[in-house]
């Protein structure tokens, strides 16, 4: 059985295709999404002595950074894509 979690190994590999000196967020919470600032990488052992790695967020005020962008909840299947409300037909001065 596949696990369902991602392991370090395959996040090295998503991120080498990334803009290595783009910075770092976590995307929380897909009911009202939001942004933070990653700022540490902690490795420790969970109740069954497997190794996790965490990724946290800063603890200061300023590492929340606010709501995630709607392209991105997107593409996360967070939300569905939003289309603009359809545009009444123009007509002619004097409604014709």
């Amino acid at each position: 059985m596949p696990s369902e979690e991602l392991t370090v190994q395959e996040l090295i590999d998503l991120l080498s295709a990334c803009d290595r000196d783009a910075p770092v967020r976590q995307a929380i919470n897909s009911l009202f999404p939001m942004e933070h600032r990653l700022a540490q990488v902690v490795q420790s052992t969970d109740m069954a002595g497997r190794t996790v790695v965490y990724l946290a967020e800063g603890g200061d005020e300023h590492s929340q950074l606010g709501v995630l962008p709607p392209e991105v909840a997107v593409k996360l299947a967070w939300q569905s894509p939003v289309q603009p409300p359809p545009r009444p037909r123009r007509t002619a001065c004097g409604g014709q």
